[in-house]
């Protein structure tokens, strides 16, 4: 937007009645002093706030104000403008309009920043006002640093690969300035930022490339030239503690770092593919990680089976589904619920995720012969009143697991199965009796993750036939649903957030004869289905209707057919 007649901050605030004219004389001296732009010096002094400068500036002088958060950035305009420009004016690109550049700015009235933007496009800006912190978080977010891994991508492959450099290792860890530093340092906060939960780094024949797990969706964020991965993989496997000489076998290490204010503990596995060494970080972000049953997402109906389920004094609870569907955020939020002065509670992980107070938790360790079912005969020992166990993957585990249950202790574990009446089958199928099932299972929790629509960019539209028929099986009927157009919230992906989807079997004595008499999970679904149990795609479908998320999310986790 035009400018038109220059006028200075200070004027423009005295006139709109937000600073006197002897404020704005000392923050005048005190900029003198300070050397910084008087916006800065009103700010930090608190005589003004970040907001009434851009109201006063969009009212003095038409400038209008703009939320970065709420738009899609057009990546043409991202291209045209350096990040080195941006981070210097404190500005960003995010459109085109009447065939002009949209820019935003934190200091509109900068005539050598709107100058400097028109000369290096050769397009004429149109000037907008938006927040420093909005600007500053869009530059991290869009502009990947590329003089970062430009840098990095010169440390030569002798260097790092050399014997010299393996017997180095704190030599090169102390290189806090070298480009590789910058660069991983950089990943890490910028993947924070975006929330995602795990950093892959993948080698192919000619690039690197690096995804984000956002929501349950890889993203790629950026590729770099090949060359780069000898000082990638070496940084992080000092960083882990890993050897950084070995490159045949695979290795697992973590990292302990903190980011902003974050504390972040990361996992790092390693294994070797054709083209190097493929690296996969799991960040698991303690700040946070916020335990409560409020937070899973149930509808009454389950956390009521679920509070049933875990009032038992023992027996087996199982938490099912594919990795990444959420079932350690139930057993920590059940842990949570069960914790107190009263009981003992001891859980065997692999790995603990997060250290829970007043609950002793223990670390799988294959190499010192620390398995799930070593590990458990010990906890057995050490009178527990409830034990946890990371996953049930063997007969030998699922036989201690029985054992203990049908001998008084409560039991909660883990399973990777379709549904809840698929987990009994599957013990079956491991070796455990069937009248040793039915006796010692007490409820069975199948779980998803959904993306939830953004709510920023969220939008109303007319169903198609197809959606009404899946959804509520009339094409007659009116349906509006909702979807996300994509914003600055979402990374233009339409979802923010996840929220847990259920299906709760909680077994009765109807079921433990089934159990005992028949294998098919169906008679068991069936049976469930009777007492009010509602299936995971019957969840995810309320959750469409009532616009929390959409259709192509209620088919990521079953067949729209069997609806």
């Amino acid at each position: 937007m035009a400018l038109g007649e220059k006028r200075r901050l200070g004027d423009i605030l005295v006139d709109a009645g937000k600073i006197t004219i002897y404020q704005l004389q000392e923050a005048l001296k005190s900029q003198r002093v300070l050397g910084k732009k008087l916006g800065e010096v009103l700010v930090e002094s608190r005589i003004i706030s970040e907001e009434d400068i851009i109201e006063a500036i969009e009212t003095q002088t038409g400038i209008e104000k703009i939320d970065l958060n709420s738009i899609k950035f057009d990546n043409k305009t991202l291209n045209l403008v350096t990040e080195n420009l941006c981070r210097r004016h404190v500005l960003i690109p995010f459109g085109f309009k009447n065939n002009k550049i949209q820019i935003a700015m934190f200091d509109p009235l900068n005539i050598f920043a709107i100058d400097d933007v028109n000369i290096s496009t050769g397009i004429e800006p149109e000037i907008y006002i938006s927040s420093k912190s909005d600007i500053q978080k869009f530059i991290d977010l869009n502009y990947s640093t590329e003089q970062v891994f430009k840098a990095a991508q010169e440390l030569t492959k002798e260097t790092l690969e050399s014997k010299n450099a393996v017997d180095n290792i704190e030599e090169i860890d102390d290189v806090k300035n070298a480009p590789v530093v910058k660069m991983i340092d950089y990943m890490f906060k910028n993947s924070i930022e975006m929330r995602a939960s795990d950093i892959h780094i993948e080698p192919f024949e000619k690039e690197i490339r690096i995804r984000y797990r956002i929501d349950g969706e890889l993203q790629t964020v950026n590729t770099l030239g090949i060359e780069s991965l000898a000082s990638l993989v070496a940084r992080i496997k000092i960083l882990a503690g890993l050897n950084i000489a070995e490159k045949r076998i695979p290795q697992d290490g973590r990292i302990i770092t903190r980011v902003g204010n974050n504390d972040v503990d990361l996992r790092v596995s390693i294994l070797p593919v054709v083209s190097g060494e493929k690296i996969v970080i799991r960040i698991l972000n303690r700040s946070s990680y916020k335990l409560g049953k409020e937070r899973l997402g149930m509808n009454e109906n389950n956390l009521n089976k679920l509070k049933n389920i875990i009032s038992n004094p023992h027996g087996i609870v199982l938490v099912t589904g594919p990795t990444g569907s959420g079932k350690s955020t139930t057993l920590y939020t059940v842990l949570n619920e069960l914790n107190s002065d009263d009981v003992n509670i001891v859980t065997i992980e692999d790995p603990v995720e997060y250290t829970l107070d007043g609950i002793n938790q223990v670390n799988v360790n294959s190499k010192s012969g620390m398995t799930f079912a070593s590990g458990l005969r010990s906890i057995l020992r050490q009178d527990p009143d409830i034990v946890m166990i990371g996953e049930i993957r063997d007969e030998e585990t699922a036989q201690i697991a029985v054992k203990a249950a049908i001998t008084g202790h409560l039991v909660l574990s883990t399973l990777h199965t379709n549904d809840s009446a698929s987990s009994i089958t599957r013990l079956i199928e491991m070796g455990i009796e069937p009248y040793l099932v039915s006796t010692s299972i007490c409820g069975v929790i199948a779980q998803r993750l959904v993306r939830r629509i953004c709510p920023y960019c969220k939008q109303a539209y007319e169903a198609t036939d197809y959606e009404k028929k899946i959804l509520i099986g009339d094409i007659k009927e009116n349906l509006t649903l909702h979807e996300g157009q994509g914003c600055g919230h979402c990374n233009g992906t339409g979802y923010l957030d996840r929220i847990g989807v259920y299906e709760i079997m909680d077994i009765t004595r109807k079921h433990r004869d089934l159990i005992n008499e028949t294998k098919n999970p169906n008679v068991l679904k069936d049976l469930s289905l009777e007492n009010g149990m509602t299936t995971l795609g019957q969840e995810c479908r309320d959750l469409v209707l009532k616009g929390i998320t959409t259709i192509n999310e209620l088919a990521t986790i079953t067949l729209l057919s069997d609806i």
